[in-house]
């Protein structure tokens, strides 16, 4: 899902190479790290330890024989780094809590350097780093705003940054039904298309589903309380902040499920009995991509079970037709509201 020219990627690198700024010795640590032909050029792989929590960026890392880890991970790990580079995300909240950590990970004398695109909050970044540790400096290319701080000395805002650290914590939503956090997609609501997705579902459904896409988990637990003849239930999801979010809030069901920090856009495994999809069509950086929903759409048809079905849900505008009729035996919509559409697709064969 990486973007062929990756401005941010490039940029957050520009002070390095125009000279702004020395590649240090120590390690060095790379929060919503992507691979990329800048990072080749400056990073040793025995120096660099990247965080990605998506799983088609950690997968592209991994393959450039790059030190994936996750937060967890990062955070049990005593070391202190020379450098930190951020990719802050375009929620505030969530990238305010990823300079918190950004701060708190730094060596004395160590920087943090972060980059945004213009129209993904650049601004905005920088002000709150500004205001949290100080800048050291700044630099614009490629319609793109990179700026770093001062040299750690221990003197940030501790008060601001306790505060900021606690931003992007799971808290309870929905008069605490749900668990959901900062960041992650439709993270404090219902998403309107869900919903409707939700009214259509069968109360019949029965067997091993799987929840392409699955978030924080609310369609698999409306599947769950609403269909009592479901035995198990496979949640797939490339956010893992989202998994987590899954797991928590499907602690407790009778049902047999399995969490899976997975790519759909890979391939899956498993045989099912039917599907239910509420699918991305774009990246995490916002760009458009209905090739993400139509490859969804493939990988469910090749997943179900003869006769089994799929339950869509998708914008209206979306060009899912052609896919939806070459994948499947039998195509209806079965709702449509503000702009959604609900789809259900047979795949042929004997049920």
């Amino acid at each position: 899902m990486a973007a062929p020219h990756d401005a941010p990627l490039e940029t957050l690198f520009l002070p390095f190479s125009s000279g702004n700024l020395r590649w240090p010795q120590g390690p060095v640590l790379f929060l919503r790290a992507r691979d990329g032909w800048p990072l080749r050029e400056h990073a040793a792989s025995d120096q660099l330890i990247c965080e990605q929590s998506f799983r088609p960026f950690a997968a592209a890392l991994e393959h450039s024989g790059w030190q994936v880890r996750n937060e967890a991970q990062v955070q049990a790990d005593a070391t202190r780094y020379a450098l930190v580079l951020v990719l802050p995300p375009r929620q505030r909240d969530e990238a305010r809590a990823l300079f918190a950590r950004a701060v708190e990970l730094l060596a004395p004398g160590g920087i943090v350097v972060a980059c945004q695109s213009n129209n993904e909050g650049a601004r905005s970044g920088e002000s709150d780093l500004q205001q949290l540790a100080g800048l050291g400096g700044k630099l614009t290319k490629n319609h793109c705003r990179t700026y770093w701080t001062a040299p750690a000395q221990g003197n940030h805002d501790e008060a601001l940054h306790q505060r900021w650290a606690a931003l992007d914590a799971p808290r309870t939503i929905l008069d605490g039904r749900f668990h959901s956090r900062p960041g992650v997609f439709a993270w404090d609501r219902i998403d309107p298309a869900s919903a409707l997705l939700v009214e259509q579902l069968p109360a019949d459904l029965a067997g091993h589903g799987a929840d392409l896409g699955a978030g924080w988990g609310y369609l698999s637990a409306e599947v769950l309380a609403r269909c009592p003849k479901v035995t198990a239930l496979d949640l797939y999801e490339a956010e893992s902040r989202a998994l987590e979010l899954a797991r928590r809030n499907l602690a407790g069901s009778n049902a047999r499920l399995d969490f899976r920090w997975h790519d759909v856009t890979a391939g899956i495994d498993g045989r099912y009995d039917f599907i239910v999809s509420n699918p991305p069509f774009h990246t995490p950086a916002r760009e458009d991509r209905p090739d993400i929903g139509q490859r969804f759409i493939a990988v469910a048809a090749q997943a179900l079970r003869p006769g089994g079905k799929l339950f869509m849900v998708a914008n209206r505008h979306l060009p899912y037709e052609q896919i939806l009729n070459d994948s499947f035996g039998q195509v209806h919509v079965a709702a449509e509201r503000d702009g959604f559409k609900v789809i259900v697709g047979t795949r042929g064969g004997r049920a």
